[in-house]
């Protein structure tokens, strides 16, 4: 049996990075609202796309993913619903060695989405390595309510 992989916690610069998600569903809107206070080149690809998404400042178009979607994208979030699609996503991304994360399956995920904490320049991200997301957000409101008051959190 192999152990539970515990992951890197890496910082990166995504101010220039052309992000793909595809879904437009509750997960992937979360993650939209993640991403928009560190990057401006986020494109999202769903036939159905909720208003929380759409109100974003984010490239949305409705309709299925396509293979040409990957073209110059850095990194790629897929929480579709669909494990057929999920799959193809992750192939042609591996194929591309563009970082994936399958949201529906954390062993097809090259990184995995933290609990975001930021007060300012101070962002903390915290993660269960994909294991257990109710500890990470324990920890996240506990970090939180110590250092920052509560206020400014991401999730």
């Amino acid at each position: 049996m192999e152990k539970n992989k515990v992951y890197f916690p890496l910082f990166i610069d995504l101010s220039e990075k052309k992000i793909l998600v595809v879904g437009g569903g509750k997960i992937a809107a979360r993650r939209v609202h993640t991403l928009i206070p560190f990057c401006s080149k986020i494109k999202v690809v769903a036939p159905e796309i909720t208003g929380e998404i759409l109100e974003k400042p984010v490239e949305c178009e409705k309709r299925k993913f396509l293979m040409e979607d990957l073209e110059g994208a850095d990194l790629v979030l897929a929480a579709t619903d669909d494990p057929a699609v999920d799959e193809i996503i992750w192939n042609l991304c591996r194929q591309k060695k563009i970082p994936v994360n399958i949201a529906s399956d954390k062993s097809k995920c090259d990184f995995f989405f933290p609990g975001i904490i930021q007060d300012k320049n101070v962002v903390v991200g915290i993660t269960a390595s994909g294991a257990d997301h109710r500890q990470a957000r324990k920890v996240r409101e506990i970090i939180e309510e110590a250092c920052f008051s509560g206020k400014n959190s991401e999730e």
